[in-house]
């Protein structure tokens, strides 16, 4: 293995070992196993091939300057893969078949995982329904995969500000739908959008409310931040919202560490362009402040386009827990 893991950016990079277990329907998970990276052999007629049926998890592995390889909150991805293999007609993975999983893949590819501040090992779990089936049901068998590959910091050289595009030409998600689990097919219909602000300027779209247009939902693939004054607000989970791993920390963060004023509820578009500071946040960047948003051909900046305070003190103090810099009170990373 040869990584200059300074010049890793948030790209793939296959590792030595991946883990995998099956399910066939009706009957309980299997051990599973670690197995060299390798390609999968699936049926054409796979569900997951025709029907889309299978959902995913993102978190990192960190090194710490003292050596210990920390995990982040893996619990509540445990948790939240439980709820969408429920949705999607899945068998459910116990929790500690997934924790066990992460663990094992993590330690087998340790000497992958960037030194502290130079990046994390990103794991991706998996559930998908392996099994051949022509019929619009649940797939007869079903897979449990988690892969791992070295990623680094997102920002380079610290935050930057991003720049946004409101879009009425799509919706990412509707009520009752599956807005609210990490299933595959939520993420492929955001790639246009996307692409479209890009061609435009902007590095992603923000969404708004499927029935109204008028609240925001979430920026990309990201939850979204609002502060005004002392008060931090977010978009409640409607169910069309993820509930982030990386939002519920910001939540928890802001209230017990720096004493803001939480609200989980609606906020209109035009409630967030008087904002003070605006930031998005999510598994691969942890917090993104938000310096523009273009609302009807007009851009709106924030913190005078730079990142705002109260952004960078959550930022620092977040990146510090997870990174074994700083104090857990909270109880969120797990040391490998």
């Amino acid at each position: 293995m040869s990584i200059d893991f300074g010049e890793l950016t948030f790209s793939f990079t296959p590792t030595r070992t991946m883990f995998i277990a099956r399910c066939e329907l009706g009957d309980e998970w299997q051990p599973g196993e670690l197995q060299p990276f390798q390609n999968l052999e699936l049926s054409p007629a796979a569900c997951v091939l025709n029907y889309g049926q299978g959902l995913f998890e993102g978190l990192k592995a960190y090194r710490a300057d003292d050596g210990r390889i920390l995990l982040f909150r893996p619990a509540m991805n445990a948790a939240r893969l439980r709820a969408g293999c429920r949705r999607l007609s899945m068998p459910p993975v116990p929790e500690e078949l997934f924790l066990s999983a992460v663990r094992d893949v993590v330690s087998e590819n340790s000497d992958y995982i960037p030194p502290n501040n130079d990046g994390a090992l990103y794991i991706r779990p998996l559930v998908f329904g392996s099994g051949a089936i022509l019929g619009v049901a649940p797939a007869p068998e079903f897979a449990f995969l988690v892969y791992a590959s070295p990623v680094g910091p997102y920002f380079k050289g610290g935050l930057s500000p991003i720049r946004l595009l409101v879009t009425r030409d799509f919706h990412r998600a509707a009520p009752k739908g599956t807005g609210g689990v990490k299933a595959i097919g939520n993420y492929a219909p955001g790639m246009l959008p996307s692409s479209h602000a890009k061609r435009k300027g902007y590095a992603e779209v923000v969404y708004l409310d499927a029935v109204e247009e008028r609240y925001i939902e979430e920026v990309g693939a990201a939850n979204f931040f609002a502060i005004f004054g002392d008060t931090l607000v977010t978009p409640a989970l409607s169910g069309s919202i993820l509930s982030g791993v990386t939002r519920d920390s910001v939540l928890q963060l802001a209230a017990e560490r720096f004493g803001l004023k939480v609200e989980e509820r609606d906020v209109s578009i035009d409630e967030a362009l008087g904002a003070d500071e605006l930031f998005c946040s999510g598994t691969a960047a942890v917090i993104s402040p938000i310096g523009c948003i273009n609302y009807e051909g007009q851009d709106h900046q924030f913190s005078g386009g730079e990142v705002g305070p109260r952004t960078r003190a959550l930022y620092e103090a977040l990146t510090a827990i997870q990174h074994g810099d700083a104090p857990d009170e909270f109880g969120w990373v797990v040391e490998v």
